[in-house]
């Protein structure tokens, strides 16, 4: 090109999860059948909506506002239903105007960092949810600035190290959560987002809260962004594909909170507004489905149903891999992932697993020279057993380990992954 076009932030955006379908694909198609843990796409993974929440989409197609533009900031009678459910919940109150809809989760985390000055940071946990570290690092171009999660501490953040990383660097503007979280399975405990809210305040920073997952909690409550913020600004991100579950809808929110506690903060936030209405809208007929789907009766048996099928399915995963010599892992409280994590220093780049298929153990050992050591066990996995998971340095981290789903609907194949995951890291272990 005559003029160079590449932003060079491109090269900060990595998304693991996906990426790793490519090998994944190559190996299949040299004749290796293939089990996907790596999306968390529950609708892909066999689980039916339910009957009456599909009914009252298709009872949508007959009402012809459904195939028109919506306002910019959302449809006017979802923002109130959900502006009432927020206050309803007690702590930060909001108008209608404070809800602001997105196409999907991944178009909110976007748009948040790229209205955030270059100079300015967000700090986030590690591991972290890769659409948010990524698009930090892609906007300032700056190495990611993580604090840590502790798998020893049941993956609680380590608060002195969120604490010191926000004091000694000052361009630190803002905090990333994701409650409960991706991939580590993590409900934040109460007096530690409080702990986190109050750095928050020491420093003139805002929180943002991924709460996509908000309603998928087990084991405990999980609290909302705007119970606990006080005069904090913030942003909370809900969802529904996650929770219907709807993923292809694309369908997400923002909850603007407090912002006018700050002048800064309140022009940032119709900033995000102004980014949305350069595309007009979000998409109309999912947000015509919220107030009729979470206000029927049948909605809190719907997701106190699949609360307790995840619970379940996130104490199987932790019965099969807890006794694994070399493991560390923690009984799951929300969300539907389940994340092993290696002993320090258990691998190294001399370990392996049998690959019946030749041509499929060629690929792996012409790929695995130079990748992180849980990717090289992550290749060797899918080799010798056709299952694909998401290493963790994906996640951003420097703790080597694996994070699989609790999708899968049918409960025999589903422990039998399990149990074929177990036994590779055994033989992995034990080959060199």
């Amino acid at each position: 090109m005559r003029t160079p076009i590449v932003h060079e932030g491109v090269k900060y955006l990595e998304y693991e999860i996906r990426q790793i379908v490519e090998v994944g694909k190559s190996i299949e198609a040299l004749g290796v059948p293939m089990t996907w843990e790596n999306i968390g796409d529950p609708v892909q993974m066999g689980e039916k909506v339910a009957p009456w929440i599909a009914d009252v989409v298709r009872g949508l197609l007959d009402d012809s506002r459904a195939w028109a533009y919506c306002p910019t900031r959302g449809v006017q009678a979802t923002r109130e239903y959900l502006a009432t459910e927020v206050n309803r919940r007690g702590g930060v109150r909001i108008t209608p105007n404070d809800i602001l809809f997105v196409n999907g989760i991944a178009d909110a985390v976007d748009k948040v960092y790229d209205m955030i000055r270059r100079d300015a940071r967000v700090i986030m946990p590690s591991p972290s949810y890769p659409t948010h570290t990524s698009n930090e690092a892609k906007r300032s171009e700056y190495a990611k600035l993580l604090f840590h999660l502790d798998p020893r501490r049941g993956w609680q953040p380590d608060i002195d190290d969120l604490r010191m990383k926000v004091k000694y660097n000052p361009q630190v503007a803002g905090i990333a959560l994701v409650n409960p979280d991706n991939p580590t399975g993590i409900v934040y405990e109460e007096p530690v987002l409080r702990e986190i809210v109050e750095i928050a305040r020491t420093y003139g920073l805002f929180v943002i809260c991924d709460e996509v997952y908000a309603h998928i909690c087990f084991n405990g409550p999980s609290f909302h962004l705007s119970q606990y913020l006080g005069d904090v600004p913030g942003l909370a991100l809900r969802g529904i594909s996650k929770e219907y579950p709807w993923p292809g809808a694309r369908c997400g929110w923002f909850e603007i909170l407090n912002a006018d506690k700050d002048a800064d903060f309140a022009v940032y936030t119709k900033g995000l507004l102004a980014a949305k209405m350069m595309e007009v809208c979000a998409t109309t007929l999912p947000q015509m489905s919220i107030p009729k789907i979470f206000g029927d009766l049948r909605y809190p048996a719907h997701l106190k149903r699949r609360a307790e099928m995840f619970a379940g399915r996130a104490e199987e995963a932790y019965s099969i891999f807890k006794p694994v010599p070399g493991t560390i892992v923690n009984r799951v409280h929300g969300a539907f992932y389940f994340t092993v994590v290696f002993e320090d220093r258990l691998l190294n780049n001399h370990q392996s697993l049998k690959i019946e298929n030749r041509e499929a153990a060629a690929l792996i050992e012409s790929i695995v020279q130079g990748v992180s050591p849980d990717k090289r066990f992550v290749y060797y996995l899918m080799g010798a057993t056709g299952i694909c998971v998401t290493p963790l340095s994906g996640f951003h981290s420097s703790l080597p380990g694996f994070r699989i789903t609790l999708l899968q609907t049918d409960d025999a194949k589903r422990r039998d992954t399990f149990h074929r995951i177990a036994q590779a890291i055994r033989d992995y272990l034990a080959s060199a």
